[in-house]
């Protein structure tokens, strides 16, 4: 039985260009726990007031709530504190960045940040003419 042997760079180039368009597929669905704004650098966990003194005001807010049991974490575990819920303020703030970088959805569960979401491409803000 003949063993076929791909040894020129060239047989390379399509599995490298497949692997570089599926990460820029990713790239526009994918989460992050950090996000940049200019030179400042938000994560995971911060509060709101932080986020907005970094970042600036967002170019959208929407708010919405989940139910949740309220709990503590303790070595790493998480134990629920009986059986009842309680609703939890959820906010997704919006950055646009301009139309030449990816616009950023941060999402806030409890005033604290909790997901950094990855966009397409920004926009050019509207103009207000008053």
């Amino acid at each position: 039985m003949q063993s076929l042997k791909l040894s020129s760079r060239g047989s390379r180039l399509p599995i490298r260009l497949g692997a570089a368009a599926l990460g820029l597929l990713l790239a526009g669905v994918a989460s992050a726990d950090a996000m940049r704004c200019g030179s400042k650098l938000v994560r995971e966990g911060d509060t709101q007031t932080v986020v907005r003194d970094l970042c600036g005001e967002p170019s959208d807010v929407q708010v919405r709530s989940i139910l949740r049991q309220p709990s503590i974490w303790r070595n790493g575990r998480r134990f629920y504190l009986g059986d009842a819920v309680v609703e939890v303020p959820v906010e997704f703030w919006t950055y646009n960045f301009g139309p030449y970088k990816l616009m950023r959805r941060v999402k806030f569960v409890d005033g604290l940040l909790d997901e950094i979401e990855t966009l397409g491409y920004g926009y050019h803000p509207p103009v207000n003419d008053s």
